[in-house]
């Protein structure tokens, strides 16, 4: 089955430092980018992280300080990254909530603007975790009756979740062959930011999700507030979510100037 789709669809995968979305840093990407005529293209790229890759990280993805020691930086690859992916949607493995949130705080360190504000998110492993309950690999044997081989390549991972994604899409009569749908259905609760430190209301409104000011709307906290903004600024939050409570603020000054 092929994907039903209304703009470019990137695919993509990163290997890391590590798991941590704010301190950690991208040693390779690779994206897969699908065209709504079907056509297809891909780019992958090995980062120098400039830092040390942990040994036990090395250990899962293969890739080492010695391997990305004379490649280009991030800094040096944003530009190229997000021509890419720049009129298209996501779509990952666990990407919702590890993949894209790294790759923002990376692009905003690179000094790209990149938010999702005009693009849709599907979540791969959200479906398959919905449906099945199982890993990456277990759902490439699942869906396509395949052995991935080269797991935890960033290569492998890609091209294996597209194909895991339009296989999905043959066995599940429930599954709509739409990206709009399928960002729904791999969409967990609705937050501002990645990292999820802000969440939406019933009615919409943006609320803190953490802390002692749990559940409270964010603008009420930085109107009575003005020092709680300037903390969370200097706080060890990500870069995304301070790059939203920053437009909440702008936008709630320009309510009140209205």
């Amino acid at each position: 089955m092929q994907l039903n789709l209304t703009k470019p669809i990137c695919f993509f995968d990163l290997e890391t430092t590590g798991i941590n979305i704010t301190s950690d840093r991208i040693v390779e990407i690779s994206i897969l980018k699908v065209f709504p005529n079907g056509n297809k293209e891909s780019k992958t790229w090995l980062v120098n992280p400039e830092r040390p890759i942990p040994a036990e990280v090395t250990a899962i993805h293969g890739i080492s300080d010695e391997k990305v020691a004379n490649e280009p930086t991030f800094k040096e690859l944003a530009k190229d990254v997000y021509n890419m992916i720049k009129d298209s949607d996501l779509g990952g493995f666990n990407s919702n909530r590890f993949d894209i949130p790294l790759l923002a705080e990376e692009m905003l360190r690179a000094e790209v603007d990149f938010d999702m504000k005009n693009r849709l998110a599907v979540d791969v492993q959200t479906i398959f975790h919905k449906m099945e309950q199982r890993t990456l690999s277990a759902a490439y044997k699942f869906y396509c009756d395949k052995d991935l081989e080269g797991a935890h390549t960033a290569a492998a991972d890609t091209n294996a979740t597209y194909e895991v994604l339009k296989a999905q899409l043959s066995k599940y009569d429930d599954l709509e062959n739409d990206t709009k749908f399928l960002a729904e259905f791999s969409s967990r609760k609705k937050f501002a930011d990645f990292a999820g430190f802000i969440a939406f209301n019933k009615k919409g409104e943006e609320c803190f999700s953490f802390g002692k000011h749990k559940g409270k709307l964010v603008t009420e906290i930085l109107d009575k507030e003005p020092g709680y903004f300037g903390w969370l600024l200097n706080a060890d939050f990500p870069l995304y979510t301070k790059k939203v409570l920053t437009a909440i603020k702008l936008r709630s000054l320009n309510n009140k100037l209205g």
